[in-house]
């Protein structure tokens, strides 16, 4: 049984990033936020486009005004006045300036804004009240990017502030990975669809909505495969057509641990090598990680039965992958917060332990407050409305209440 960080770096070894042949495509701007950058961005603007003014104000040369003050102002002949959008006229001389707002272009000759505020107006003339720095409040041309250069690396997720830089470049269309394809299907006898009326000891697959939903979430696409039932030929049949049409194959429950050896069987006969079978974790210590000679992108990841089990595997390995197999060049590995434990939380210290609750901000101090009822791995219950797992170690069989607890945000 291997430990938690054990299990996560071979894991994340198996993984195989998305490379940029025959895994990209062009989309619209609009349609590439949560994305992942495929290739690096160029652009053949200046950012800015040329020396423009940061302030409302007035653009002088810094020569004519570096000794004013209020009680000796400058008096300076207002020659033009330049609205953003406008190109500027004239060129500042000797004991002139120009009317500027924000954003617009620096007229030739002036080097310095003197912000309204330090100024007094009259007729066409201006009184400079206070001596400015030389070349204050002026956004010089490619002082934030260089034409020609890098503008954006490729592996990074592509947020709003992303998108914009990319709208502002003019890049149209934009070269992403595509989506990571996730298959995903849950074995047992036991188990029926939401559509479907409940027999005596029949449950409704939960597990399917559930891991659905973390998959997109984690920015990849299901591929719902449905209920399998406890047997071996469906079941090959199954794993087989995942493999082949999938990156990532994510199967729950309805084997017991007893009856591992036909998994592991059908396993080997469609090529796969089994890495992981058990890690030291509650909930979630029944776990079949395998990779496979015959479809080398493909990862099998047999996740435990039980929803709590299924929401910390998934969280604590899978997203991982998923994430680094997408295309993030960094960034998709898990990460925890320290915070304060609302309650005190406890474990027998044999296992790495994960308590599900909520992460919440109290006076500005975030606390980890633990979900209430039985903290049973079946209990689907008392998992709504949380978004956090408080980690207790291996070896810690208490953490007081008030004290620092580490939490994996799950939302």
């Amino acid at each position: 049984m291997l430990s938690v960080s054990d299990t996560e770096a071979v894991i994340l070894n198996l993984v195989q990033p998305l490379d940029a042949q025959g895994n990209t495509e062009n989309v619209d701007l609009l349609a590439a936020a949560g994305r992942i950058l495929s290739i690096p961005v160029t652009s053949q603007l200046d950012f800015p486009h040329w020396d423009n003014s940061a302030m409302d104000g007035y653009a002088v040369r810094y020569e004519d005004v570096k000794h004013s003050s209020a009680q000796q102002p400058v008096v300076l002949e207002i020659v033009e006045e330049i609205p953003a959008g406008y190109q500027p006229q004239s060129t500042i001389l000797q004991g002139q300036a120009a009317r500027i707002f924000t954003g617009a272009v620096m007229p030739q000759g002036a080097d310095t804004v003197v912000m309204q505020e330090m100024t007094s107006r009259q007729d066409n003339q201006v009184q400079i009240l206070t001596a400015p720095k030389p070349q204050e409040f002026v956004r010089h041309k490619a002082e934030f990017y260089q034409a020609g250069t890098q503008l954006l690396p490729p592996g990074i997720l592509l947020n709003p502030s992303e998108i914009a830089v990319l709208a502002a470049a003019q890049c149209a269309q934009v070269s992403v990975y595509r989506r990571p394809r996730v298959a995903i299907f849950s074995t047992g006898d036991e188990l029926v669809t939401v559509e479907q009326p409940l027999a005596a000891g029949q449950i409704v697959d939960s597990n399917a909505y559930a891991l659905a939903a973390l998959v997109k979430q984690a920015g990849a696409e299901a591929l719902m495969l449905g209920i399998v039932k406890d047997d071996p030929v469906a079941l090959e049949k199954t794993i087989a057509y995942a493999i082949a049409n999938a990156d990532i194959v994510i199967s729950s429950g309805g084997v017991s641990v007893g009856d591992y050896d036909y998994v592991d069987k059908i396993l080997e006969s469609l090529g796969a090598e089994i890495h992981i079978r058990a890690v030291a974790m509650r909930p979630g210590k029944p776990l079949t990680v395998a990779s496979f000679s015959t479809h080398k992108s493909a990862l099998y990841f047999g996740l435990p039965g039980n929803p709590a089990a299924v929401l910390v595997t998934f969280l604590r390995f899978v997203q991982p992958a998923i994430k680094k197999l997408a295309g993030l060049s960094a960034g998709w590995q898990v990460k925890f917060v320290k915070v304060r434990s609302h309650q005190e939380l406890r474990s027998d210290g044999k296992r790495e332990t994960y308590v599900w609750g909520q992460l919440r901000l109290i006076d500005g101090v975030y606390q980890f407050h633990k979900a209430g009822g039985s903290h049973s791995s079946g209990n689907l219950i008392n998992l709504a409305q949380t978004n956090a797992l408080a980690l207790l170690p291996v070896g810690t069989t208490l953490i007081p209440s008030g004290e620092e607890v580490l939490v994996l945000p799950t939302l």
